[in-house]
């Protein structure tokens, strides 16, 4: 089935096809049809299916029917996402597809000045793409009218959720007429997210196109057993080795996406950090630089990272696990999209295992565990047979980092000219010192520093034997 068989409009199909669509994907094949018969859509589908368009262009097919009416006239449509970037990026494809019709778009979210946005709103709009707190400040000042909403999307709501949006959304509703065409999507299902699509949404088409809560099977996973303090060696030799041009890296707080991007760029890898309290323009400036390959890895926090859109990005690397194992699913959806392959690397400290056996149940299958020896090499780690007392913090230290705790004794100085720093024992020149889950007591371990809106700190393992990158062989570029 081509685009024009759904029953588009020449100018969207034109459009579309401009920008190298011939065929649409799965997600676009089930939902295109049912919203153009102006039903409420429920669509489960991970990042890089498609969604954006999948909305998009019957939302643009539907309110093309009228013309633009002038001045002061109230937007139609409403979409809502989660985060800056993915709004903005929502609204470009919104402007690229729709560059035929008489549209008028605007994107509205909060880190910029409020006029510019106020005046888009006074000449009149069909369509506002909006994150939900900013919206509402408009609205309570009465700068922006949701009467006149046809149509209202809800782009992954499962993250509005997680980012505490759920009361600006139910205000956001009571604006808006109880009377129209809801179309909502969210990569996962918790109770909170079924409890508010039930609420909104009236005998809607169920779309989903993967199973809930699952990875995509393209994305080639794989997990090693790293102390915290060893963790930035780990990574920057891992990056060397393999010759990886771009990578994603997340962790959990801002502060340490600031450390780790000056280290990695201290190293001669260059690197820049993305999350909430940088500015609009330095997150775009940081972005703009990463996809055009003038820096090779970008830091960046769950928030932060939400709904980025980079094509054929290789590597995602999860600095630090989530606690939330939906996020995982999220970070490594980044990687492995549009039917090519990825590959996401995790690196786990023992205070982090916990994390990793609660992604593990969450996606129903085991992600291969490593450490790497004294001489370098890569170790298949197994599978205990019971879990450790150790896989979850004790309470009270969730946002207290823990360090390698098993991996290697205490002591060890520095090493030769090549060799990283740390305990265990010392190796030859060049030789990456051993990791894993030998010897040693357990680590303590302080604050690294720096809240974040997305989990707690690590910290630093104390008399940890740092782990190394996996030898060059392993870390090519898939």
């Amino acid at each position: 089935m081509s685009f024009s068989e759904m029953g588009l409009l020449p100018e969207l199909v034109a459009a579309v096809e401009a920008k190298g669509y011939t065929k649409p994907s799965p997600i676009q094949a089930r939902a295109i049809p049912a919203i153009l018969e102006g039903r409420d859509v429920l669509g489960g589908a991970q990042t890089g299916t498609g969604k954006t368009a999948a909305f998009s262009l019957p939302m643009l097919q539907i309110l093309s029917r009228s013309e633009f009416s002038g001045q002061n006239k109230r937007p139609r449509a409403l979409v809502l996402a989660p985060t800056r970037e993915l709004a903005a990026q929502v609204h470009q494809s919104i402007v690229d597809y729709g560059q035929h019709v008489n549209m008028r778009s605007f994107v509205i979210f909060g880190g910029v000045g409020f006029q510019p946005q106020i005046n888009a709103l006074r000449r009149g709009l069909d369509i506002i793409v909006a994150t939900p707190g900013r919206l509402l400040d408009l609205c309570q000042r009465g700068d922006a009218q949701l009467s006149n909403i046809e149509i209202l999307v809800l782009d992954e709501a499962d993250r509005m959720l997680d980012m505490g949006f759920i009361h600006d959304i139910k205000k956001i509703l009571q604006l808006i007429p109880a009377k129209r065409q809801n179309l909502f999507f969210s990569a996962t299902y918790s109770k909170d997210v079924k409890k508010l699509a039930d609420s909104m949404l009236h005998n809607p088409v169920e779309v989903e196109v993967a199973a809930r809560n699952a990875t995509a099977d393209r994305v080639d996973q794989e997990a090693y057993v790293v102390g915290q303090k060893a963790k930035p060696q780990f990574l920057a030799e891992m990056i060397e080795q393999g010759d990886w041009t771009q990578v994603l890296v997340f962790t959990r707080t801002k502060h340490g996406a600031n450390k780790l991007a000056t280290h990695l760029d201290k190293k001669g890898i260059g690197a820049m950090a993305i999350h909430g309290n940088k500015s609009q323009s330095a997150r775009e400036r940081a972005l703009s630089m990463f996809k055009s390959n003038k820096i090779r890895v970008l830091v960046a926090t769950d928030i932060a990272a939400r709904g980025l859109d980079i094509a054929d990005l290789p590597h995602v690397v999860n600095y630090e696990l989530p606690n939330i194992p939906e996020d995982y699913v999220h970070r490594i959806g980044r990687t492995g999209r549009a039917g090519k392959a990825g590959n996401a690397v995790s690196l786990v400290s023992d205070v982090e295992e916990g994390y990793l056996w609660d992604i593990e149940k969450t996606m129903k299958k085991n992600i291969p565990l490593f450490r790497i020896d004294d001489r370098g090499e890569k170790v298949s780690m197994p599978r205990p047979a019971t879990r450790s007392k150790l896989s979850r913090p004790a309470p009270g230290q969730q946002n207290r980092g823990g360090g390698g705790g098993r991996q290697g004794g205490g002591g060890g100085g520095r090493g030769g000219k090549g060799r990283p720093q740390g305990g265990g024992r010392s190796g030859g020149k060049g030789r990456p010192q051993g990791g894993g889950r030998s010897g040693g007591g357990r680590s303590g371990g302080g604050r690294s520093g720096g809240g974040s809106q997305g989990g707690g700190s690590s910290g630093s393992s104390q008399g940890a034997a740092p782990s190394s990158a996996p030898r060059r062989a392993r870390g090519r570029n898939r």
